[in-house]
């Protein structure tokens, strides 16, 4: 492999040297005499090793190792220095030098030295990318086990039908519906009873990735491309290639990334950033949106060209609250769901839990039932299960036989203040509680303006 050196000493003499002597050994070299400049090329530049005077004219080189490698913690740092003792050997180890050579040096130490690092530098890129790929494998491994759907109404029966003639079609499909409706549920359903069962699966919240990383993470990069791009990187396109995508959350995606998606469906063609080759993908694309996604067009916040190429074939979800004969199949499925997992006994459930649960509208849908349903076997402790251990009786969760509260936006507020509260003000257990990551429980935090 090719390595790319940067070396920082205050001495020209000795960058020079060592420039030279390395340039021949076909290493990709740069050197600098200050401080300044070496943070500079550092920002503009991807290194794999820096060789580290530890005498620097306006600072300490230790001072610059523990900053480095704050920075860029994948830069392994060789200290060298005239004045080593066991004690600057000690410390430089101690913030992560990976070696040390005393002035002075023959040519053969830095190239012992290099090429040892060289090794280690190749066997971390292979680990990452190892790591990598096992992390899909054990999340579509985690992740299938809730792919079956539970109920009986007509509703859900339909909604299972077009999913599974969804599943022998190999067409972009939307699916729509209010959150917690259980979407992603009916994408998994969809991949596995579809030809590409045997390959990944991949779900991407668009919402949960910052926009300046967006394009990185769908399309990949080439090391050295940007910043920080400390080497090649895969795309979820990539990644999925011969598999389903499914792109959670759609319409909030970005405009100019919904330019190139749009690109990729019809070319079925990517290139990572910092490459100027193209190469073939076969995804196939599952989306999904609790949004009005046509208000959004007219909004000019979603391209209408995108919307018709991912619609080819749509499902719509309906909410809980319009299928009530779902919600008691539903309790008994996570009942014994969380009964085995937490290996408790099964309780008995009250005659009337059913219909008191029915007269609620479940503004968090199916996932507001399940997160429910275990707080109130945690709270019960083995009791009989009935509705003293369900938040959403008290008062001000009740609603009058003659009016319903249909506000999703303030009863989702109220469930946040809720768990927020229940959790002491605890983002990570409140975020458990929802059923939501916590990074979206911070972003809906700030979207209500919800006091912390």
């Amino acid at each position: 492999m090719s390595l790319h050196i940067l070396i920082l000493d205050d001495e020209k003499r000795i960058t020079d040297e060592l420039s030279e002597y390395l340039l021949r050994k076909k290493f990709t070299v740069y050197t600098t005499n200050d401080v300044e400049s070496a943070y500079k090329v550092m920002e503009d530049m991807q290194f794999d090793i820096l060789i580290l005077d530890i005498k620097l004219k306006k600072t300490n080189g230790l001072e610059v190792l523990k900053k480095v490698k704050g920075l860029y913690p994948s830069i392994e740092v060789i200290m060298m220095t005239a004045h080593g003792d066991m004690d600057t050997v000690i410390e430089s180890m101690r913030l992560g030098a990976i070696d040390f050579l005393n002035k002075p040096f023959t040519h053969s130490d830095v190239q012992v030295a290099i090429e040892r690092i060289g090794k280690f530098v190749a066997i971390q890129q292979k680990l990452n990318q190892v790591e990598e790929r096992n992390s899909l494998i054990s999340m579509e491994l985690e992740q299938n086990i809730e792919r079956n759907l539970v109920g009986k109404s007509k509703a859900i029966k339909k909604v299972l039908e077009l999913a599974l003639e969804a599943a022998k079609h190999d067409v972009n499909v939307l699916i729509t519906g209010e959150s917690g409706t259980g979407k992603e549920i009916i994408a998994r359903i969809i991949h596995f009873a579809s030809k590409r069962k045997d390959h990944n699966f991949f779900p991407i919240n668009c919402s949960a990735i910052p926009e300046t990383l967006v394009e990185s993470e769908f399309f990949g990069h080439k090391k050295g491309s940007f910043t920080g791009a400390l080497q090649d990187k895969k795309g979820f396109f990539e990644l999925t290639d011969g598999g389903t995508l499914f792109l959670d959350e759609i319409a909030d995606m970005p405009l100019q990334l919904q330019a190139k998606l749009l690109r990729v469906i019809e070319d079925r063609k990517i290139k990572r950033i910092g490459q100027e080759k193209e190469f073939g993908v076969d995804v196939r694309i599952l989306a999904a949106t609790n949004h009005d996604i046509e208000k959004r067009i007219t909004e000019n916040k979603f391209r209408i060209d995108l919307y018709h190429r991912l619609n080819t074939f749509e499902i719509v979800i309906p909410p809980l609250r319009e299928r009530v004969e779902d919600i008691e199949p539903l309790l008994h499925h996570f009942v014994q769901e969380f009964t085995k997992k937490s290996n408790i006994s099964i309780p008995k459930i009250d005659i009337n839990l059913v219909k008191d649960l029915q007269n609620y509208d479940f503004p968090g849908n199916v996932r507001e039932l399940k997160n429910l349903t275990e707080r109130a076997l945690i709270l019960s402790k083995g009791a009989k299960l009935d509705r003293s251990y369900f938040p959403f009786f008290e008062k001000k969760y009740q609603r009058s036989s003659d009016e319903q509260d249909y506000d999703l936006e303030r009863n989702e507020r109220d469930m946040i203040t809720s768990a927020l509260q229940k959790a002491d003000y605890n983002q990570t257990k409140a975020a458990n509680l929802l059923g939501i990551s916590r990074h979206t429980l911070i972003r809906r935090i700030n979207k209500y303006h919800i006091k912390t």
